[in-house]
């Protein structure tokens, strides 16, 4: 089997898909391609978001936010939208997993660690079906 592509998708890029894919590049480790992009790009990340991330060894204080492009999208083999709704894209034939997170955007450090471990655990049980070959729910 060939190393799947995950595309982590939100609006801004700016919070949820960056962390998403942080984690998924650590856990996964050169085992997934992992790409994140947003369907309307902030032009920062989120500085709680950075925050967070440092606090538990992942810096992603040099990432920024990139538009989706159709290559992107058409590489994944999974994509995860993150409180996308109705303006992110889908593109036929690709597998879709929507995970309803909060959006940490205005939010303080406190509530964005919570946002963060969601996300840390969802990224593990993903990888471990795609690790393992298995698919996705």
């Amino acid at each position: 089997m060939s190393q799947p592509t995950v595309l982590f998708l939100c609006v801004h890029n700016a919070g949820r898909s960056q962390m998403a894919a942080a984690f998924a590049r650590q856990i996964a480790d050169g085992r997934v391609r992992v790409l994140s992009a947003g369907s309307d790009p902030s032009e920062t990340l989120n500085p709680a978001v950075v925050a967070a991330m440092a606090e538990v060894g992942l810096d992603i204080s040099n990432e920024s936010p990139q538009v989706l492009t159709n290559e992107m999208a058409l590489e994944a083999d999974v994509v995860i939208t993150m409180g996308c709704g109705d303006a992110c894209p889908v593109y036929p034939g690709k597998r879709y997993v929507d995970w309803a997170l909060s959006d940490p955007a205005g939010r303080d450090l406190a509530f964005v660690r919570g946002v963060r471990d969601e996300i840390r655990g969802r990224v593990q049980e993903l990888l471990d079906t795609l690790i393992d070959g298995g698919r996705p729910d």
